[in-house]
């Protein structure tokens, strides 16, 4: 049975990526009978250390040993492997196999000779190893914990290498093997990381305990599941503060409802507390022999809201993609939405009245997917994006708005790259920045839309993207493995410009799978967090992963099947504050679901979670911890339709919130308008 269109769009991070390279047109009789040929890989295996990339050739050849030029197709795990222009990139540690497949003739009846080349990709060894620790003094009684990280050549470290640890004098000081060090004697003592081949050690005078009193100040007597309090331990001699002593936070826990407990409840990190469960906690700073406490009682977040479905534009006949609302130049409220797998359709509404959005007008461009729909703020141009053209040159086509209810084609940019075709885009009134061939991005002037020029380009090395978003002059592009690679465009501050764009960090994540990413700075505390989305698809390793072999996707074709592509993943936040030094501080997960597109506007997350459908997230104040387990959800609304295109299967796409409500797409089922209800009466 085919699988559903769906499923194979979902499924896109864990089947194997397919990478053509067109070795030449084949003439007419250059080869012998299919039967005969035969593949011959030159190395016939490869090891690679994990970023390298090496030269791997495959020949044709027939069965007298003459080489035959045809192309040929390559088949590999595209989240570890990289097939491009004869060489092949190792992007992550493991045993994996290529597929070399030749293309046949339309008219040949055997089946394609094919090869298959082992790959081993391994880390590179460790150079050297950086130490840190929770304080740069340790008295008698007092502990510090170290974290030792593990360098390799480049820069880049190994992840989730764990070190052995080692105390230079056990009498004064012992260390765990986690290289937490606690000191018993005065004395001098280091404290040695090894991991392979490298070694760091750090020293220590370690002196009695100088305190005799413990001070605990800060926090809240009172709180919501979710409010972060930050709590301070001052030690005391003689009445006087001292300037360093080695804390340790912990927390005690009576909860308000028997039934919630036992199990973890709150997070204690370097006396910044939050609790994700109510109850009454002790927060307990602990040093030497001394011990300082503060209790909060903590009470449920209490942020539901009632969420009412407005109205909606269905699309039945196919797969709805991305949407984009605006409004016009005439002072009307418009939407755009794509379509995916559907011969290159994007339809336009009216959605002024979003309890009677209207379709206005559809536009049809050579593609088989409009995947993503731009436009500027100041609406006067649109681009619809482009992927499958039929004589692949893709790119993007570039809208004149200026009657919005009748669209017109402007142009269509579709060289620098963009060719191998766009995924996403993001528009500024003068800058188009568009996605090319997953590679790289492209500049693009659309100042005239009628006369797109090419400004500049970024391309991170050895990174695939999947899309971009600017912010006051600095783009953010998710790039799976890589995380997100932050680069100034006209910030200034790092000498970029949108000329001449600079590279200033990469928020690497190692979950390897980072697919959207949304910049947002929060006013209430002076914050600059980064929401990144993963999209990891099948549900590996997870136990409602395996519905069982015979429940198929559905296939519209046939009527057959019925379960839909299996997502997870999940938002990561990352405090990037300083962009010198981002912290990943929260998350936001729902189980048997996985992200896709999110918008946070207000205080307030509007997270597209497919088949979870569309959640609304309250994140006011500070951010830590598991922000689904603190009850910070507002609403969920999940959009079914038994005349869908796979019907009542739900697969939000992306939100949108617009003048007091909030619009998405669903793949299955088209364009929705829905509000977010004032709290005048209790929820039940």
């Amino acid at each position: 049975m085919i699988p559903s269109l769906e499923s194979i769009h979902m499924n896109r991070n864990v089947v194997l990526g397919l990478f053509l390279v067109l070795l030449s047109l084949v003439p007419k009789g250059s080869f012998a009978q299919t039967g005969e040929l035969r593949l011959i890989a030159n190395p016939g295996e490869v090891e690679l250390t994990v970023g390298q990339s090496a030269p791997l050739t495959v020949t044709v050849v027939d069965a007298s040993g003459r080489t035959v030029e045809m192309a040929l197709r390559f088949a590999a795990p595209r989240d570890a492997l990289r097939v491009r222009d004869g060489n092949i990139q190792g992007l992550k540690v493991g045993s994996y196999e290529i597929v070399a497949t030749a293309v046949l003739p339309p008219n040949a009846t055997a089946s394609p000779p094919t090869l298959t080349i082992p790959i081993t990709i391994v880390f590179p060894s460790v150079e050297r190893i950086g130490i840190s620790a929770s304080s740069e003094q340790i008295f008698v009684g007092t502990s510090v914990t170290h974290t030792a990280t593990a360098f390799h050549p480049d820069g880049s470290h190994r992840p989730d290498a764990v070190a052995s640890w080692t105390s230079s004098d056990p009498s004064i000081a012992t260390v765990d093997r986690w290289g937490t060090l606690t000191a018993h004697a005065p004395g001098y003592l280091s404290v040695t990381a090894r991991f392979e081949t490298a070694s760091e050690t750090r020293s220590y005078n370690i002196e009695s305990f100088p305190a005799d009193e413990l001070l605990i100040s800060g926090g809240a007597e009172t709180a919501r599941t979710g409010d972060v309090l930050h709590f301070r331990a001052t030690g005391i001699k003689n009445g006087k503060p001292l300037e360093t002593l080695p804390v340790t936070w912990a927390y005690t826990f009576v909860p308000d409802d028997s039934i919630r407990a036992p199990g973890a409840s709150a997070i204690v990190d370097n006396g910044a507390f939050v609790a994700e469960v109510p109850g009454r906690y002790s927060v307990l700073a602990i040093s030497g022999p001394l011990v300082a406490r503060s209790t909060v009682t903590v009470h449920g977040r209490e942020v539901v809201q009632e969420i009412q479905l407005q109205g909606r534009g269905p699309v039945t006949t196919s797969h709805t993609s991305d949407l984009w609302v605006f409004e016009g130049v005439d002072g009307r409220d418009y939407a755009i939405t794509g379509t995916w797998a559907a011969d290159g359709w994007a339809f336009f509404w009216d959605v002024t009245d979003p309890t009677n959005i209207t379709k206005v007008d559809s536009i049809r461009v050579d593609a088989r997917t409009v995947n993503d729909v731009k436009v500027a703020p100041n609406g006067r141009y649109a681009a619809l994006s482009r992927e499958g053209a039929s004589d692949r040159r893709n790119g993007v086509v570039i809208l004149d708005m200026a009657e919005p209810s009748n669209p017109v084609i402007a142009s269509t940019f579709d060289s620098n790259g963009v060719t191998g075709g766009v995924h996403n885009m993001f528009a500024t009134d003068d800058y188009l920045f568009a996605l090319a061939g997953g590679d790289k991005y492209v500049i693009i002037d659309v100042r005239n839309p009628y006369e797109p020029k090419f400004v500049s380009e970024y391309n991170h090395p050895d990174s695939r993207i999947h899309d971009v978003w600017v912010h006051d002059g600095i783009a953010y592009s998710s790039e799976w493995q890589n995380g997100v690679v932050v680069v100034d465009v006209g910030n200034g501050r790092w000498g970029g410009s949108i000329e001449n764009p600079v590279f200033v960090t990469a928020v690497p994540y190692p979950v390897g799978a980072t697919h959207a990413a949304f910049p947002y700075a929060q006013e209430s505390t002076g914050k600059f967090y980064l929401f990144l989305g993963d999209e990891i698809g099948g549900g590996r390793g997870s136990a409602w992963a395996g519905e069982g072999a015979d429940n198929k996707p559905y296939d519209p074709a046939t009527g057959e099947g019925g379960i839909q592509g299996r997502m997870s993943g999940y938002l990561h936040v990352i405090d990037f504050t300083d962009p010198e030094n981002p912290i990943d501080v929260a998350r936001y997960e729902v189980p048997e679901a996985g992200t896709h597109n999110m918008w946070v506007e207000n205080d307030v997350l509007y997270q597209a979670y497919y088949k979870g459908g569309l959640r609304v997230l309250d994140i006011t104040g500070e951010l830590m911890g598991d922000l689904m387990a603190q009850g910070r959800e507002i609403a969920i609304y999940k959009p079914q339709d038994p005349g869908g295109f796979l019907p009542n299967q739900v697969s939000v796409w992306g939100g949108q919130p617009h003048k007091g409500h909030v619009f998405f797409s669903d793949m299955n089922s088209g364009l929705w308008a829905a509000k977010v209800m004032p709290r005048d009466r209790p929820i039940s």
